[in-house]
């Protein structure tokens, strides 16, 4: 008799993007992309901000976060991924409902740069990070969030691999931190560091909307490890997909059915 194989489940603890490109839209378009069920639990509200470029962020509610939380503790998960946390009252009661299911891979996407947050504001959710990392499997800052989290300068190479070294140190399994165009306008490279191998990989930049490349970045590498891939592997094939996405992508973002799934 053949026993039917269990849809896996990822729980997305994102915040919501009008534009669809990123957030939990983008979670959930990866996860269908790869025939996994997907859970929400709705951080924020972002917006297009109407006095400037940039975004107007609107938390949710604490009551009714917690009780998105509390609806969703008896769920088996296989996976969850963490985007973004609008406060620092969010955090906690993320990082409790994490440290209550520490069987579960955890995937961080530490979103900590916005043109809204404060000096103060940032410090402190910078340290809330940091106390994540015993729960967490992976680790996904981009280049100013990995300088934020280890106080280094990032410029080169060198300096994200020293980077990820001191997280790696702080307590992070698996970082891949996030290169972007920054440090070379022709390839977006991306390192991954787990203590003992370190690895870039190397795309070349794209001339398309890439909102929402990071969201969909991190849901990739947790839909493979939800999946059984090891990590490393994982973000070897996340790397590609979000460049096939971006290819795909249309004027708001990267969420677009890839042709080759």
């Amino acid at each position: 008799m053949t026993t039917m194989k269990s849809t896996p489940k990822i729980l997305a603890i994102s915040g919501s993007d009008v534009l669809s490109g990123g957030g939990f839209q983008a979670d959930l378009a990866t996860y269908s992309q790869y025939g996994i069920y997907g859970f929400v639990a709705v951080t924020s509200i972002v917006t297009v901000a109407e006095h400037a470029s940039g975004f107007d962020i609107f938390p949710t509610d604490l009551d009714i976060f917690k009780r998105q939380l509390d609806s969703l503790n008896d769920v088996t998960f296989d996976a969850i991924k963490i985007g973004l946390l609008p406060s620092i009252e969010i955090a906690d009661l993320t990082l409790r409902f994490i440290q209550q299911h520490q069987d579960v891979s955890v995937i961080l996407d530490p979103v900590l740069v916005f043109k809204e947050n404060k000096d103060e504001e940032m410090s402190l959710m910078t340290a809330k990070m940091l106390e994540f990392l015993p729960y967490v499997m992976v680790m996904t800052p981009n280049l100013r969030e990995a300088e934020m989290l280890t106080g280094l300068t990032i410029t080169t190479v060198s300096d994200m691999k020293a980077a990820a070294t001191v997280l790696s140190g702080l307590g992070s399994r698996h970082t891949v931190i996030k290169g972007g165009s920054r440090l070379d306008k022709h390839f977006a490279r991306d390192l991954y560091d787990d203590g003992v191998i370190s690895r870039e990989f190397v795309k070349p930049i794209v001339a398309r909307n890439n909102n929402g490349a990071g969201c969909t970045f991190a849901s990739a590498i947790a839909s493979h490890v939800a999946l059984g891939v090891s990590v490393l592997a994982a973000v070897e094939q996340s790397k590609e997909f979000v460049y096939q996405a971006i290819l795909n992508s249309n004027e708001y973002g990267v969420l677009q059915r890839l042709p080759h799934r």
